[in-house]
């Protein structure tokens, strides 16, 4: 495969480690990043080391009415966001770096450069339901063509994109969604566990997370999985404060257990043809405060062989393996994947079991 260039929007925790990551991927060429507060470009490729080490500590904790929530992550700080923003000297976010410069609407200069640009993958939280569809809608609206990719995990998101899905077909897109850990790697190994029946009558995804980064690097992460908590959802859990959100944290002791979550790994399997969504279920216990997984994670895909048996494949992740590890990297094999399927012609919207053998 020829080299691929990339750029990354959303410098938080999910898109520093993917930019990590990606030097360890073959044929991958980061050439820009951004956030809400500016954007490195560089079409020979971005210096990764220089960047990460320039913005350790100084990214977005919060998001903020009239900014992220609202315009993609484009607009210029905030009075009331000041306080949110770890930094180092005067400059925030990305413009830390020396590689990096202020911008006002750091999506549109990412846009401007598509010609250079094979794939985005848009590292950003959901925080509202069509917040990622908005952003998507500007690269169909900048006349982007090429990939898209990301992670996604509110399953009530990907009748959205697919409402798009003549649009980007149109445009010459792959949107790849859903595409880092869960819904992503594990709804890939529930297709390919499928590959045994002739009927699949149940999944069940229970992940574990131990944050070995911390919750100061997680602040996006943490705060999309209190949404999924009994007596949250994404607009109250938006609206947490800082403090807020450390407080339910120091409620349940640092261990945070979720069940029935609404994860998208539900309609990506039905849409493949796996199963129904309503036999799907995912659940997971998040540690915020130690690195040693609190339940080793495992996909349990039931049904019944071609031999008339009822049977359970299981595909479990190591313990070792980190958050990072488990979203990033098949965020960017999903990336590789979806410029293939681009230079092929192939155009629209795809989800991570989509990519595996047909059921």
């Amino acid at each position: 495969m020829d080299d691929i260039t990339f750029a990354v929007v959303g410098t938080g925790g999910i898109g520093r480690r993917t930019l990590e990551v990606s030097q360890h991927k073959d044929a991958l060429t980061p050439v820009a990043a951004c956030d809400r507060h500016g954007i490195a470009i560089d079409s020979d490729g971005l210096d990764v080391d220089e960047l990460l080490a320039a913005t350790e500590g100084n990214i977005d904790s919060e998001p903020r009415d009239g900014d992220v929530a609202t315009d993609g992550g484009t607009g210029t700080a905030t009075a009331e966001s000041e306080g949110s923003v770890k930094q180092h000297g005067e400059d925030r976010g990305v413009v830390a770096s020396s590689q990096a410069r202020p911008s006002e609407d750091s999506i549109r200069d990412v846009i401007d450069r598509g010609d250079e640009i094979d794939a985005v993958l848009l590292a950003l939280p959901n925080y509202e339901h069509d917040f990622i569809p908005r952003v998507a809608d500007r690269f169909l609206e900048g006349g982007y063509s090429g990939v898209m990719v990301d992670v996604l995990k509110r399953s009530r998101v990907i009748d959205m994109l697919d409402d798009r899905g003549e649009a980007f077909e149109d445009a010459g897109i792959t949107f790849i969604c859903g595409a880092g850990a869960t819904p992503g790697l594990l709804t890939g190994a529930a297709a390919l566990a499928a590959q045994s029946f002739v009927e699949v009558t149940d999944v069940e995804i229970r992940w574990g997370v131990g944050l070995k980064s911390g919750y100061a690097d997680n602040r996006g992460t943490v705060r999309e999985d209190i949404a999924h908590l009994p007596d949250y959802d994404i607009e109250t859990a938006r609206d947490l404060s800082e403090s807020e959100i450390e407080s339910i944290i120091d409620d349940h002791d640092g261990v945070i257990e979720f069940e029935d979550m609404e994860h998208a790994d539900d309609v990506l399997l039905e849409r493949a043809g796996v199963c129904d969504a309503e036999d799907v279920s995912v659940g997971g216990i998040l540690d915020v405060e130690r690195d040693t997984k609190p339940t080793t994670t495992t996909v349990s895909v039931t049904g019944t062989t071609f031999d008339g048996e009822t049977a359970t494949n299981t595909f479990q992740l190591g313990d070792e393996t980190s958050m990072e590890a488990n979203v990033n990297g098949p965020a960017l094999g999903y990336l590789k994947t979806g410029v293939r399927r681009n230079r092929a012609g192939e155009y629209g919207v795809f989800g991570p079991a989509e990519l595996m053998p047909g059921f």
